[in-house]
């Protein structure tokens, strides 16, 4: 059975990367271009694992970890972050709002694939 992935982001570009790179390692992908979309998503459907940027209209990342944690079927979903921000404040926000990882772009594919094996597993 194929795993899903709910992918946010509100690059193009960067969605159809991940797209790409999620696709040739077997997983369906879900694409939403901000939080807002996202949660409306989440309400209703569900996923394996949350991938989400930090920086984008509407409803950041951050916020978005926290607002789909309450929700019930999201509760132990892993959510990893794949963002430009590094810095040590951010990340400790992504981890207040229940993130399960962080990943800095630019990201290496086999890096990102290994990481999403490893939180699924």
């Amino acid at each position: 059975m194929r795993r899903s992935v709910l992918m946010v982001d509100d690059s193009p570009s960067m969605r159809a990367l991940v797209r790409s790179t999620l696709e040739l390692a077997g997983f369906d992908v879900i694409e939403k271009i901000d939080g807002v979309d996202a949660l409306g998503y989440a309400k209703g459907g569900s996923a394996d694992l949350v991938l989400t940027d930090v920086n984008m209209p509407n409803m950041d990342g951050i916020q978005l970890v926290g607002e789909l944690r309450s929700l019930p079927q999201y509760k132990f979903v892993p959510i990893l972050v794949l963002t430009t921000e590094s810095g040590g404040d951010m990340k400790m926000r992504g981890r207040q709002a229940g993130a399960t990882g962080w990943i800095v772009k630019p990201f290496d594919p086999a890096q990102l694939i290994a990481t999403i094996n490893r939180v699924l597993q």
